[in-house]
């Protein structure tokens, strides 16, 4: 059987939540026992995102073949069980790329190349290489309906209705139901106008995820219905909720899997969402708090570190447990005092995480030297492993100039430095280490109690590594490397011995940790951060209680 194809589009505002909405509907359709795919295009001229700053674009995520991807690819892998690759997600930059390659090939045998119907085609045939060998594909498309670079991929999906048909194409359309305060209503002039600007392009949404902070009465969805051309059933509230694991459940109340089975007529089992329901259970009923510290670069903006925010969040539900994540922007650690230390006493455990530059590498050595010497557990990711070394170079092998050479090229000890095959390698664009790449794990290691196994692979994205010329004195004084690639080429983790829990990696193993599938290296850290605070918690009461005992206490009681 062909696959079906669902597409989603959004009106009014951007951020509305397309990603989440695609990836909520893939979740409901796998719990129907259906094997779904997705896909997301991107309208931007860039070939992928490996070049955005964070704070325009947030996070890159990565899959395993490497490809530098859109965030919201890591919501479609964490809510179902695709397996993403650099084919499900394209940005309108490497579409032209292709096409432009093909010209240049002659491939078009001197036609004049133009957008219909060449860059539609390409988009149609990208579309069609994931369907492969599924039950239905979902198809984001990203940036909002009126803009000027999202026509291409409109008419795109306009002309798969014409060639494929009714049955084996649905349009979902997110759009917005502001409430106005001054007006106490519900307003949806703004759905009616994205509506009517989708079908100026030629379609006609089937169902509209109407994002808004409350139920929609039925006297709203009859309204919208009328006005928009779509049954009243099909106008489903998506209402604003505190965990984004509950959106599936929301949609589940609204029924709309069961809409989408029926109107591209698939046969399916019984929904089954025990296990995100038992999930939900666990946010809204936590047994306890633990706070975690980032200490990063990119802290004004969350999205930078997406992934890493939700890996922490499924090892603290691991755990029954609620994670209160404070964001350290590390360039406030930087004092000449020892005044960064009240920024951090309160956190049960620290992390440093990926980045680029020199930008706040001094208060990241600072917190890091500070988990290290406080036995606050510590875990370092990419970035945080190399300041890690670096930190260990300078204030314990006494190596005071240790540096990485891309904050200081002329450093005495090159602790970290530029990736052997990218010398003379100056293009930015798809040049790092990227993608799954095996590790061998030492046994006897904490990094081996945390995956219970030798072999391992994880998602890389780097251009600097650890300089092995440098691993007898570290090891000597103490550095643990607890993780290699099998040839030994490069340092993978590195850990310090007898401390409650300090460790770092090269890789980025939130791309792999799902809700229901933590990643092992959050469970454990967060597991031991948690540990390390309800110890602190117990020796401040006694100390307390200490306190009120005094016998010089003993009038002021």
């Amino acid at each position: 059987m062909s696959a079906k194809y669902i597409f989603v589009t959004g009106g009014v505002v951007s951020s509305l939540g397309k990603g989440l909405a695609a990836a909520s509907i893939g979740c409901l359709l796998e719990s129907r026992g259906l094997k779904v795919n997705l896909m997301k295009f991107d309208p931007y001229l860039n070939v992928d995102p490996g070049t955005l700053s964070p704070f325009q674009h947030g996070e890159v995520f990565v899959t395993d073949d490497g490809a530098e991807t859109d965030l919201d690819l890591g919501h479609y892998e964490r809510f179902t069980h695709a397996k993403l690759s650099r084919d499900n997600n394209w940005t309108t930059g490497r579409l032209y790329e292709q096409i432009i390659a093909k010209e240049r090939r002659g491939d078009y045998l001197g036609k004049t190349v133009q957008v219909i119907p060449h860059v539609t085609n390409e988009i149609k045939a990208a579309t069609k290489k994931v369907a492969q060998d599924v039950d239905v594909l979902i198809v984001e498309i990203g940036g909002t309906v009126g803009d000027i670079e999202s026509l291409p991929f409109i008419e795109a999906i306009r002309q798969m209705r014409q060639e494929l048909g009714r049955d084996n194409t649905l349009f979902v359309h997110v759009t917005l139901v502001p409430f106005i305060a001054a007006a106490q209503e519900l307003k949806t002039k703004p759905t009616q106008h994205s509506v009517k600007e989708l079908l100026s392009s030629g379609i006609q949404p089937d169902i509209l995820l109407c994002r808004t902070d409350r139920f929609l009465s039925s006297e709203i969805k009859s309204k919208i219905a009328s006005f928009c051309n779509v049954e009243e059933e099909a106008v489903i509230t998506a209402k604003d909720v505190a965990s984004i694991y509950e959106v599936p459940i929301v949609f589940a109340h609204e029924e709309v899997d069961t809409l989408i089975l029926r109107r591209l007529r698939l046969e399916a089992k019984d929904r089954d969402l025990s296990k995100w329901k038992d999930l939900v259970h666990r946010v809204y009923n936590p047994k306890d708090v633990v706070r975690i510290g980032i200490v990063g670069k990119y802290v004004m903006y969350e999205d930078s570190y997406k992934s890493l925010k939700e890996a922490l969040v499924h090892g603290a539900l691991a755990h029954n447990l609620k994670l209160e994540v404070n964001w350290v922007d590390a360039e406030g650690l930087e004092a000449a005092d020892k005044s960064y230390e009240a920024q951090l006493e309160d956190y049960d455990g620290l992390l440093v995480p990926g980045g680029f530059g020199k930008r706040g590498i001094e208060g990241m050595l600072r917190a890091i030297q500070y988990a290290r010497e406080k036995h606050v557990p510590y875990f370092g990711i990419c970035l945080g492993m190399q300041t890690a070394c670096i930190e260990y170079a300078r204030n314990v092998c006494g190596l005071a100039d240790a540096n990485s050479s891309e904050f200081d090229p002329a450093t005495p000890h090159r602790v970290i430095y530029k990736l052997r095959e990218l010398r003379g390698v100056e293009e930015l664009g798809g040049t790092m280490r990227l993608g799954a790449w095996p590790c061998k794990i030492e046994t006897g290691t904490l990094a081996y109690k945390v995956y219970g196994q030798t072999e391992i692979s994880e998602r890389h994205r780097h251009r600097y590594e650890f300089n092995r010329e440098y691993e007898e004195p570290m090891v000597a004084a103490g550095l643990r490397i607890s993780g290699s690639t099998p040839d030994g080429t490069y340092v993978e983790m590195v850990e310090i011995p007898g401390h409650p829990f300090f460790i770092g990696c090269q890789f980025h193993p939130e791309f792999k940790s799902k809700p229901l599938e933590p990643h092992p290296l959050f469970k454990e850290f967060v597991g031991a951060a948690y540990e390390h605070g309800q110890k602190l918690k117990e020796h401040k009461e006694s100390a307390e209680v200490e306190m009120f005992l005094r016998p010089d206490n003993v009038g002021r009681r």
